[in-house]
Order: C-alpha cells, then sequence, then structure tokens
C-alpha cells in the first residue's frame, strides 16, 4: 500500500474465491441496456467491439461468441447511451424502458444475512433501490425495491462476498 493512498484495494475481492463463475450460452449472458430483442441481437450483431470501446466504465465485454455483454462485477452502468450510439446496426432502441430487464436479487451468502454488518450494497445504490430494515437484536437486513431499481448494477461489484446477481428470466445471469 502506497504512502498516498489509505486504502488497501487489493484486499476487497477477499471474499470472491468462495462464489463460483458460471459460462453462459449468449442467449443468457447479460446483455446491453436498451436491446430491443434477444434472438435478434445475437442474430443480427456483427460483433465489431464499438459497443465495447464507447462504454465509459469499461464494463462491456466480449462474452461466449464474442458477444458484448455486461460485466458487472466490473462496476456499474450510467446509461450514458455510448453503446448504443456508437453501434451501427438498429440492435437498440433508447426509449425502451425499463434500459434492463433483469433483476437483482441477494443470495445467503450476504454478509448481513450472516449477521456480520455490510451495507455496501445500500451506500453504493444512489437511487436507494437497496435499503436495510433494523431487525430486533440482529443486523439490519437488506430489502430490494424492485419499483425503484434501475438495474445499474452498482451492487455487484461492491459486494465483497459476490452475494448480489442478476436474474433474467429465472435464469442467474451475473
Amino acid at each position: 500500500m502506497s504512502q498516498n493512498n489509505m486504502i488497501d484495494h487489493s484486499k476487497r475481492g477477499i471474499f470472491r474465491r468462495f462464489s463460483t463463475k458460471k459460462t453462459e450460452s449468449p442467449l443468457t449472458q447479460q446483455r446491453l441496456p436498451w436491446v430491443k430483442n434477444e434472438v435478434d441481437f445475437v442474430s443480427q450483431c456483427t460483433r465489431c467491439e464499438k459497443c465495447i470501446t464507447a462504454c465509459e466504465e469499461q464494463i462491456i465485454v466480449k462474452g461466449d461468441g464474442g458477444f458484448p455483454i455486461v460485466d458487472f462485477t466490473k462496476g456499474e452502468c450510467t446509461f450514458c447511451e455510448a453503446c448504443a450510439t456508437q453501434c451501427p446496426e438498429h440492435l437498440f432502441d433508447l426509449h425502451i424502458t425499463p434500459a434492463f430487464t433483469h433483476q437483482i436479487s441477494i443470495n445467503k451468502e450476504c454478509l448481513a444475512k450472516q449477521s456480520v454488518e455490510c451495507r455496501s450494497c445500500s451506500d453504493m445504490c444512489e437511487i436507494q433501490a437497496i435499503r436495510f430494515q433494523l431487525v430486533l437484536g440482529s443486523v439490519a437486513q437488506p430489502q430490494i425495491n424492485f419499483d425503484a431499481c434501475n438495474g445499474c448494477g452498482g451492487c455487484v461489484a461492491v459486494c465483497p462476498t459476490s452475494a448480489i446477481s442478476m436474474t433474467l428470466e429465472n435464469k442467474t445471469i451475473c
């Protein structure tokens, strides 16, 4: 740790060793925001990587088959629209609301669910879609307001135990 940096970022992922990485088919990976249709995306995407280059947060990466996917473990989507506007194909509709069609879920690996104080996800959630409900005689527990959640994924990257995932059509995608 350098003298100029008071936080040792190398220890942030200490609990990630307990998580398992899954390989998904192109139809179950987290697609970019505002994608019109999943099947059309897979059949018409030329894999030119313009969306990957355009992403200011660098969360768009190559997935299976070279198709671009969002990797929320790298950070959150700021909804800057760069991925959609740089795409030479007509695969996006910026009028689609919400931009993402997934929901977050928090599993039992959550530190709060193991009676360890942690509110990293709530602290990161600018729209306060994750709040902590006080529990008498225990640690406050996370509560998700699905109506408020915009699916930005900011909570995923900061979770020290990788307990937060994105779910689409009953399939875990992240």
